[in-house]
């Protein structure tokens, strides 16, 4: 494995350590993301297990019904608002992360974008990355 990935929220008040690799990156077109990001897509590292994640800090949690019918949490900074971190209902086990979150961002290296269906016609991903309309089969 590479060092750990370390990140955390704007003001430093929330910081987490993770000593695993991610098994996704992606850019997210949804609806949810674009409005959660305040841009046309988020980008996201998902991670297979908690147990690898060391978090310091209190997060703010906010649950939404994702398009899967599924809850889907998103853990933010209270005092800054920095998005940070989201978690899932129906994959207990998944961290994902925001990658701007990343001390280092340029960690982050897309392998897919989903929700293509609700991709914004200004907002130009990656052509060479594959796309999804909707999630890809797990």
């Amino acid at each position: 494995m590479s060092k750990p990935y370390t990140g955390g929220c704007a003001c430093g008040a929330i910081h987490y350590e993770i000593s695993a690799e991610p098994i996704a990156m992606n850019d997210c077109q949804c609806r949810d993301c674009q409005a959660t990001s305040g841009t046309g897509h988020g980008s996201y590292l998902t991670f297979p297990s908690r147990q690898a994640v060391k978090l310091d800090g209190q997060a703010t949690h906010w649950d939404m019904v994702a398009d899967s019918g599924n809850v889907k949490t998103r853990g933010f900074c209270p005092a800054c608002g920095a998005p940070v971190y989201l978690t899932f209902s129906a994959m207990p086990d998944l961290f994902t992360i925001h990658a701007a979150s990343l001390d280092d961002p340029t960690r982050y290296q897309p392998q897919m974008v989903t929700y293509t269906v609700r991709g914004l016609a200004w907002d130009r991903v990656d052509p060479a990355v594959p796309k999804f309309e909707t999630m890809p089969p797990m």
